[in-house]
């Protein structure tokens, strides 16, 4: 993973692009085809970048955003009914961990440029962000559960950003919730029509670039050490039973229906 002062570098398989302008660095996903569904490459290719950044001075702002009309739509289930072995799971879910636990760990705050979806993982990865920017368009969801996989992982942000009745809401029946709900229930902290959204972000970001690099690293660190000492268990526990549903009948079916585009039959109705 390269920056340079303005111009956009693609890494190696072009699934994460990364430009840094004048200290904001921005970490696309680019899998537009996709819905820039989270591969284990690409989880893999991000979890570096954002390892990589916390040694890069020149880095201020960290923003991550999404290529195409998605911001995210979640894990790549094609993928992973493609690979289905409980090796191939397990890799998937222990860099998803890494990744999320690595973005609180970062130095730089980090801001969710969201234009679009951010569906399961992609409204994790929303909700593990420090802070977030949404476009009136964005649609958020805990979606699994409609697809016979329980948003065991998303459900760990995603309840230290909202009330835990609202987090259960969302977890519970997979609807998407719209971008002014999110901003009220604390899931974004702004919402701003399209044609706003890179202005928006890009003043939270010059905002915080006014104040001190290492105070700023400082109360970041401090922040989560108190709000989320158990973080950690967290990450364990649901990705353990993340893997462990995977291996049911409707966890299958339900990622068979999606990749074949049907109604799941779930076996226990």
């Amino acid at each position: 993973m390269t920056t340079s002062p303005k111009s956009p570098a693609a890494t190696e398989s072009d699934a994460l692009l990364c430009e840094n302008e004048h200290g904001v660095v921005t970490l696309t996903l680019n899998r537009p085809e996709q819905y820039n569904a989270l591969s284990l490459a690409l989880i893999t290719e991000l979890q570096a970048a954002v390892v990589a950044l916390a040694a890069d001075e020149s880095a201020r702002v960290v923003v991550i955003a999404g290529a195409g009309k998605a911001f995210c739509a979640g894990h790549d289930l094609k993928e992973i009914q493609a690979h289905a072995s409980p090796g191939f799971e397990k890799d998937v879910f222990e860099h998803a961990r890494r990744l999320m636990i690595a973005l609180t760990r970062l130095p730089q705050p980090v801001i969710a440029r969201v234009h679009g979806t951010a569906f399961a993982a992609g409204c994790q990865l929303v909700a593990q962000c420090d802070l977030a920017v949404a476009s009136t368009e964005a649609r958020f969801a805990t979606s699994g559960v409609s697809y016979g996989v329980f948003c065991s992982t998303p459900g760990v942000p995603l309840a230290r950003n909202l009330p835990r009745k609202r987090a259960m809401e969302m977890l519970l029946t997979g609807e998407p919730i719209d971008a002014a709900t999110a901003l009220a229930q604390g899931l974004v902290n702004r919402v701003v029509q399209p044609a706003r959204l890179d202005e928006e972000v890009q003043g939270l970001a010059r905002s915080i670039m006014t104040k001190s690099p290492a105070v700023i690293a400082a109360g970041k660190k401090t922040f989560y050490d108190q709000i989320d000492e158990n973080l950690g268990q967290a990450y364990r526990v649901s990705t353990a039973a993340m893997l462990d549903n995977l291996k049911t009948e409707d966890g299958k079916e339900g990622i068979a229906a999606f990749v074949q585009k049907r109604k799941p039959l779930w076996k226990n109705r």
